[in-house]
């Protein structure tokens, strides 16, 4: 298999990365409501996901770099999470309506309630793709994270993606059932003084 068929193979094969225990959302956050600049998600991952992603990253920027004009002359850009305290690192989505990922509850029911507090301090599984991305100048390349799927596990009430081919039906798949948040039975759990950030 020639090389660059080997890399079709994986662009093609991109792996569907799943925080097997639920992640805490950071910052502000408009997951089910839009804001003013579109949908917006921020949450904490731990270092092992990291290392996944890591590698991940090598073999997706590889087929970026077969695709570029002129490579000794390329810029890549950093990594799409940064570490924000010791073995803890931030990742961003963001999406519009037309790559909007599906959100289930505990039981994989779809949450169509925009006015659910999924702030800050939520807690969620997260399921997403690494995608590798050139620009339109044709040497600036890089990663980016497009969430595939989000399962609310538990709400925060001091609140102050490329969906691929997947449906709500795929995305309870893949997550499974888990105890927490139901959307037919909401419990928000009363959380100590956080400050909301200041956007």
């Amino acid at each position: 298999v020639s090389q660059s068929r080997y890399l079709l193979f994986l662009l093609m094969a991109q792996t569907v990365h799943i925080t097997q225990e639920p992640v805490v959302l950071e910052g502000y956050q408009a997951i089910l409501k839009p804001s003013k600049y579109g949908y917006s998600l921020g949450a904490l991952i731990d270092e092992k996901l990291v290392e996944v992603l890591e590698q991940d990253r090598t073999e997706t920027i590889k087929w970026a770099e077969s695709k570029l004009k002129n490579p000794k002359r390329s810029t890549l850009k950093p990594e799409p999470w940064e570490e924000v305290s010791e073995g803890k690192y931030k990742v961003k989505f963001s999406w519009n309506d037309e790559t909007r990922p599906p959100v289930v509850d505990t039981e994989g029911t779809p949450i169509t309630d925009e006015n659910i507090p999924l702030y800050s301090g939520s807690k969620v599984k997260l399921a997403f793709r690494q995608k590798p991305y050139i620009l339109k100048d044709g040497v600036t390349y890089g990663t980016t994270l497009k969430l595939v799927g989000i399962q609310v596990v538990a709400l925060n009430s001091s609140a102050g993606v490329d969906a691929g081919d997947m449906g709500e039906t795929e995305v309870a798949a893949l997550f499974g059932q888990t105890k927490g948040f139901k959307s037919s039975d909401p419990v928000v759990t009363p959380a100590a003084d956080t400050v909301e950030d200041d956007f």
